[in-house]
């Protein structure tokens, strides 16, 4: 099968791949996909084509480019299903106000469960579903008093729900599954996934359950989905339970990565379930008993990579399922593809010598499949930039809308490390390790387009189209990601790349330093002696010769600040908008777990408020920003496979 190739990769030329060691593989496809090349000259990107060369969007609103093919959320507003028109049209007096619903007035609209095709069966028994794309299930897991802990009001304006609701006394109950929501249809997904460059198979939703989809007032579909509810006929050997621990880390990394403008399904709640769940922590063989909880998980659709390889994998039978299901993600999810027309002319020439023409206007689907990778690229560039890990880039975990999914062993970066990864399983080779994210991101379109061809959806030359647009948005959007990091007015590749070479070296805090620089003045008549004073925290310990290094590249770096004429108090605003001042440090996480699992939630609630604004100073706050104290860093902390 075409789902099973691996082939050798190219390296994508960002700076960071000076610290790049793993061989990867990519696609079937390949003789281009060695070298990126930008569309023929007049034509511009697909974004650039469709929507205008002013229309710029980035995830967060940061002002990063939108994605292609126009798929803002202004472009969905303007391109709605005639039932979300509807709804929006129904409801646009109240929403003036503001929409505020109870539980039982929420807006249902199963678009998933109508228009796909589903399991017969409604067992939970673990087996392989096969001609389906869900089945129906009901949450099982056990519960004795279920508390809540932790919520997002944020959240709950999006589904345009009360915030009172939360104060219900059953509302705890609902959402640890032991009593049903009103107007719900739960099931999980079935799909497969490449694990570790491997094809696993089946995998599924093995312990998610979701509840529904409904429609806000602003005519967006949401989809609730309960994490940890109880086995489903994807769980194979697991419980279908989820603890305390890994339920505080996707609550709050959740929330954090939609404070730092980065794409992401999010978190409404956290219950405990009261019950404990036995779990080999260390996986040493010493499991012990720890608190139950569920976390429901919110986002416009929980759809993967994963969810259309599984039916390609199974031959010509299922091939069909991977249309439908494709056209079922192009209507409800990007609309704005179905009314483009020839008259937007979104033709391009491949870099390569000989090479077709592809036309995204003729092929839906092609044009699908350039802006999942243009959205892919976006998002890993976006980690790049705060120094986000995700730890488990399988093909299961990929979000076909381009959303950080699936919260299990991530880190931040404290200490500049290019091959860190937060997963003990990745240690040996280090696939998924940081500064390999933007090659796997590749190697992971590359299977997905794959997948397009198996099914006969877009041809060889579109697949390939797709990979080359990934190269170029992904360095598009990594350069301007930095250029805004350093506060420069262009981007300047050897300044860059010797800063992080320096960074790697001293092992500086990533974080901390970033936010450090927007104090460097542009004054080029600033002694010697006192160039690394506004960087002196980030600076420790540091011996001469490495000083005479560091004091080099500032020198370089105040003349570049003085060539582009930016004021200094104009370029720390926006330095200081891009860097933020607070992170969810593993630290923080395993704090907050501690004290939780003895029953104290106020250290999770009060992360959670400080990680909705991550890039204001927050006057008290500031001990939250500090260093990783000397315990963070004993084996084993946060450095697990977090998602039981």
């Amino acid at each position: 099968m075409l789902l099973r190739h691996h082939l050798p990769l190219a390296r994508l030329s960002s700076p960071l791949n000076v610290f790049s060691h793993t061989a990867l593989s990519l696609s079937p496809f390949s003789r281009s996909a060695r070298r990126f090349h930008r569309p023929a000259e007049g034509r511009g990107s697909p974004l650039l084509r469709l929507r205008g060369p002013d229309h710029q969007i980035g995830p967060g609103g940061r002002g990063q480019r939108s994605f292609a093919v126009g798929s803002s959320m202004e472009s969905k507003k303007e391109a709605q299903d005639p039932a979300v028109e509807s709804l929006a049209s129904e409801v646009a007096d109240g929403s003036k106000g503001g929409v505020r619903l109870k539980l039982e007035e929420l807006n249902w609209d199963h678009s998933f469960v109508r228009e796909l095709p589903g399991d017969p069966r409604t067992d939970a028994i673990p087996r392989e579903v096969l001609h389906a794309c869900y089945t129906k299930v009901t949450p099982s897991a056990e519960v004795e008093n279920p508390t809540l802990v932790a919520w997002s009001e944020k959240v709950a304006e999006l589904l345009d729900l009360d915030p009172k609701e939360f104060e219900r006394p059953d509302f705890p109950s609902i959402f640890s599954g032991a009593l049903p929501l009103k107007g719900g249809l739960p099931y999980a997904q079935c799909y497969g996934g490449h694990q570790f460059g491997v094809w696993a198979g089946q995998l599924g939703d093995g312990r998610a359950i979701t509840l529904g989809e409904l429609l806000n007032s602003r005519g967006e579909r949401w989809e609730l989905q309960l994490k940890g509810a109880g086995k489903t006929p994807y769980s194979r050997f697991a419980d279908g339970l989820a603890v305390l621990r890994s339920s505080i880390r996707e609550f709050l990394c959740s929330e954090a990565m939609n404070g730092l403008g980065i794409p992401t399904t999010r978190a409404l709640c956290l219950v405990t379930t009261g019950k404990l769940v036995s779990r080999d922590m260390f996986y040493d063989g010493n499991p012990k008993d720890e608190p139950g909880a569920i976390v429901c998980r919110v986002a416009q659709s929980f759809l993967r990579f994963g969810s259309y390889q599984i039916h390609a994998s199974r031959g010509k039978e299922d091939l069909d399922i991977v249309r439908t299901l494709a056209d079922y993600t192009i209507r409800h999810h990007f609309p704005h593809i179905e009314k483009m027309n020839k008259s937007d002319d979104l033709s391009f020439e491949l870099g390569v010598e000989g090479s077709s023409v592809v036309d995204l206007t003729s092929n839906k689907y092609a044009a699908w499949s350039v802006e999942v990778a243009e959205r892919t690229a976006s998002l890993v560039a976006s980690w790049q930039g705060v120094g986000f890990t995700h730890g488990v880039l399988n093909t299961d975990n990929m979000s076909v809308l381009g959303l950080t999914i699936d919260y299990g062993p991530f880190g931040f970066l404290d200490a500049f490390d290019p091959s860190y990864t937060p997963n003990t399983t990745d240690l040996p080779g280090r696939r998924y390790c940081f500064a390999n994210q933007p090659d796997i991101g590749l190697w992971n379109v590359a299977q997905f387009t794959a997948t397009l061809s198996a099914a006969q959806l877009i041809s060889k030359e579109e697949a390939n189209y797709a990979m080359e647009r990934y190269g170029d948005k992904f360095m598009d959007e990594y350069q301007s990601i930095m250029t805004k990091k350093l506060g420069l007015s262009k981007y300047n590749k050897q300044l860059i790349s010797t800063l992080l070479n320096n960074m790697a070296v001293d092992k500086v805090d990533y974080t901390n330093f970033f936010r450090l620089l927007s104090n460097v003045k542009a004054d080029a008549s600033t002694p010697k002696n006192k160039l690394l004073l506004p960087l002196k925290a980030a600076l420790l310990d540091i011996g001469p010769e490495r000083k005479e290094a560091w004091t080099s590249w500032v020198q370089t770096y105040i003349e570049e600040l003085v060539s582009s004429g930016i004021p200094d108090d104009e370029r720390k605003t926006v330095m200081n908008s891009v860097n933020p001042k607070y992170i969810l440090r593993n630290y923080l996480c395993q704090s907050a777990i501690d004290v939780a699992e003895q029953g104290d939630y106020s250290e999770l609630r009060r992360l959670l408020k400080l990680m909705e604004r991550p890039y204001d100073e927050q006057p008290g706050m500031e001990k939250y920003a500090r260093l990783p104290p000397a315990w963070a860093y004993r084996p084993g902390v946060c450095m697990l496979s977090c998602s039981s």
